[in-house]
């Protein structure tokens, strides 16, 4: 794997976590800019994978209450499959509870459903399109 993952501290780090996002989402997914920059990243914890000084992969933590929005999670196309995104849940796992968290909900592709799962996720509710792409709501207790 050769990553190591920590809470974003730099400007720079957060620039290249939201270049990476857009890679990703708006120009392999097809999702409009408008619909990735939210405006909410600001008040996020971003948690990013290094590999030396490059962002590989990234999500953030969005905090309500007891409660932590996990999203925005991607890893770079030549990273993945490595086990960057399962490492990744594990350590918004820690950081969730730093925060105060006692739960975790994020709104999964469809198709990364069985890595969630893997992670101790429930999906609950039915699928919905978000960005043209079919998502399912999940969510975690935490200890």
């Amino acid at each position: 794997m050769r990553v190591s993952i920590e809470v974003a501290t730099s400007g720079a780090q957060i620039d290249q976590a939201l270049a990476l996002r857009t890679a990703v989402f708006v120009d392999e997914q097809g999702v409009s800019p408008a619909e990735e920059i939210d405006g909410l990243d600001d008040q996020a914890t971003h948690l990013v994978a290094l590999d030396g000084e490059e962002v590989v992969a990234t999500c953030r933590l969005l905090p309500d209450g007891t409660t932590i929005k996990l999203g925005r999670m991607v890893v770079a196309k030549e990273r993945r499959r490595e086990g960057i995104a399962a490492e990744l849940l594990r350590v918004a796992d820690h950081e969730s509870k730093a925060l105060g968290a006692e739960e975790i909900h994020l709104s999964a592709q469809s198709y990364a459903v069985a890595l969630y799962e893997q992670a101790g996720y429930v999906a609950y509710g039915e699928p919905f399109p978000d960005a043209g792409i079919e998502h399912i709501w999940m969510s975690k207790q935490l200890a």
